[in-house]
């Protein structure tokens, strides 16, 4: 079987977009280092929402430092189109509950299956509940491809998936590509963005060394 180009078929999507339409988007954003060059590249073809939701992040000043340089971003970026950010409740216990006989998984492995999904179904919820409202959106996407330390492949395999089990439509990624993550790392010095040194978890903290995003 043929790997599939994420970004090409992004490309496609786009492309069949009607002259004159901006669908609206749901964004998944893990932070803001990874969401700057996924925000300037989709804002020229959809209006975002970015939807903030990352039980895994610990400890909570961890996970409020990075939402407020997600805004902080989001108000001094020069964008084509629309964007609002939403910053769920912060809900640790969901994660280790996930995490529950998965702590000494390595990175990349069951662990990280599960909060990826986790963090995808969340958005897909909070999606399902604007759908009958005037802030329904067209689709659902997140930001953690444009990593080349997390799996493109499986994460749009779970964003697919939930989506099919919704009813929604979930938007493919692969932002790495085209030099997605240079650009991230550019517009990160650029506005001077705080940028962590692991994924998130306590497990990621334990076992790296190395920026994980």
């Amino acid at each position: 079987m043929n790997k599939r180009n994420y970004q090409r078929e992004l490309e496609k999507i786009i492309s069949d977009i009607p002259a004159g339409q901006r669908p609206r988007l749901l964004l998944h954003s893990c932070c803001a280092p990874c969401s700057s060059y996924v925000m300037e590249y989709l804002s020229r073809y959809f209006d975002i929402e970015l939807y903030y939701y990352n039980p895994n992040i610990s400890p909570e000043e961890e996970y409020t430092k990075r939402a407020e340089e997600l805004k902080r971003l989001s108000e001094q970026m020069n964008l084509a189109g629309k964007l609002s950010v939403t910053v769920a409740e912060y809900e640790p216990e969901r994660f280790y509950d996930m995490a529950r006989g998965l702590e000494h998984e390595p990175e990349g492995g069951k662990r990280c299956m599960g909060c990826y999904e986790l963090r995808l179904r969340k958005t897909a919820e909070y999606m399902l509940s604007l759908k009958d409202t005037d802030r329904a959106f067209d689709y659902f996407a997140t930001t953690l491809s444009i990593s080349p330390l997390k799996n493109a492949e499986a994460l749009n395999r779970i964003g697919e998936a939930i989506a099919e089990e919704y009813g929604l439509k979930y938007l493919v990624s692969d932002f790495k590509k085209k030099n997605g993550y240079k650009r991230s790392v550019e517009l990160s010095e650029e506005y001077g963005l705080y940028r962590q040194n692991y994924c998130g978890c306590v497990f990621s903290k334990r076992d790296s060394s190395v920026s994980l995003i």
